[in-house]
């Protein structure tokens, strides 16, 4: 029976090879997969995942009005799973989408993403798949300061961290660092 997955984690979890590694896997087997992505991601072009240590791949890139359940059932092979990155840009209706997906077609969907903002809020993608999703899996990383669990994504400009501004701004390493609790209260200082 298919179910819709959400595989989340901080910054620099791995998120993005991961679901290349899924494609991968499937593939390998003769088994078709469908991978979309969020056009909001511009980072390595519209359309594109891209990991960090530098493998990328075409994707389907998810607009407010891309028809994401029209385009799998309309696929002239029924694609083994359908695999979503940056899913936390997503809204609500696109996450209804891949629960119709799921449950009228029988595909299984795995959405990749962020759980929360640099404010510590959810995005409206996150929200949903965290209410929808059949399976919810933390995909972990360590803190940028120390050994601990990151689980938070702290925005820096120039190195410094902010606290106020949109809640969407493109960015890696130069613009977000993956953080403890602890260190985005208090960044830089030393454990006690």
């Amino acid at each position: 029976m298919a179910q819709l997955f959400f595989k989340y984690g901080a910054m620099n979890s791995g998120k993005s090879i991961e679901i290349l590694k899924v494609a991968h896997n499937y593939e390998e087997q003769n088994k078709p997969v469908l991978l979309f992505t969020s056009a909001i991601d511009d980072r390595d072009q519209v359309g594109y995942v891209s990991s960090r240590i530098g493998v990328r791949r075409e994707a389907i890139p998810i607009f407010e009005e891309t028809p994401i359940y029209e385009i799998v059932e309309g696929q002239a092979v029924k694609p083994y799973c359908i695999l979503i990155d940056e899913s936390q840009f997503l809204s609500k209706h696109h996450i209804l989408e891949l629960a119709r997906i799921v449950d009228e077609l029988n595909i299984p969907v795995m959405a990749f993403g962020l759980k929360n903002d640099f404010q510590n809020e959810l995005f409206e993608g996150s929200k949903y798949l965290l209410l929808y999703a059949d399976k919810i899996e933390e995909i972990k990383t360590i803190c940028w300061y120390c050994h601990k669990k990151a689980s938070m994504n702290m925005r820096v400009v120039d190195g410094v961290p902010v606290y106020t501004g949109e809640q969407i701004q493109i960015g890696g390493n130069d613009a977000y660092y993956p953080v403890c609790r602890y260190h985005y209260n208090h960044p830089g200082e030393e454990r006690l």
